[in-house]
């Protein structure tokens, strides 16, 4: 499997670079492509290898008055545990995690999908999305404590209907681009921006 993601990887390299790359994660079918979908409705361009491959999306907006590339991953099949290749993860610049509202496991799985995405991205924003609200909106009244535990901020959505979709993409766009301005301190960029800077040697 890790042959196709890299060939993924090097596909997605056959692009212009982009500016933010988003990565969503959830179990099987919980609607992360029908989300995208349905944000970006045509305009975007796929790149995918088979059903079992990931699934870039490569899409063009105008945001605070800035034209960006945006570079949306999806599993597409791939949803197992620890079986994410690290390329999946890697610059990515904010996490959408989503879950069924319907089906409770997918709910209970989310705290595996957090540990594994935290594993390689350690501070980038993560948006948590409650799935398929359409099929009954009580579960709105319902309170989600996985949201609270972790600081994530939290939204009801429907991929069928579009309720809160455009939203939650552009607020986690938003938080993406923060990231990227401002990432944390980490002690590998102090020691690389000290050796950059060699006025220390002559105080």
């Amino acid at each position: 499997m890790d042959h196709l993601i890299e060939s993924k990887v090097k596909q997605a390299s056959e692009l212009a670079p982009c500016d933010v790359k988003i990565i969503l994660l959830g179990d099987s079918a919980v609607g992360k492509s029908k989300l995208v979908e349905r944000f970006l409705i045509n305009d975007y361009e796929e790149r995918q290898l088979s059903t079992y491959a990931l699934t870039m999306f490569r899409h063009t907006t105008n945001f605070e008055g800035q034209e960006l590339k945006i570079d949306i991953w999806d599993t597409a099949g791939q949803e197992c545990f620890n079986n994410l290749h690290p390329s999946f993860y890697f610059g990515a610049h904010a996490c959408i995690l989503v879950f069924d509202v319907t089906r409770k496991l997918t709910y209970a799985n989310l705290k595996n999908w957090y540990k594994e995405m935290r594993a390689y991205c350690p501070d980038i924003p993560c948006v948590l999305i409650a799935n398929k609200i359409d099929v009954n909106m009580d579960v709105t009244k319902k309170s989600f404590k996985f949201g609270e535990q972790y600081g994530l901020d939290f939204h009801f959505v429907s991929a069928a209907d579009g309720t809160n979709v455009v939203k939650i993409f552009r607020e986690t766009l938003g938080k993406a681009l923060e990231f990227k301005r401002n990432p944390p301190r980490s002690f590998e960029r102090d020691v690389m921006e000290l050796l950059d800077d060699d006025s220390w040697l002559n105080s």
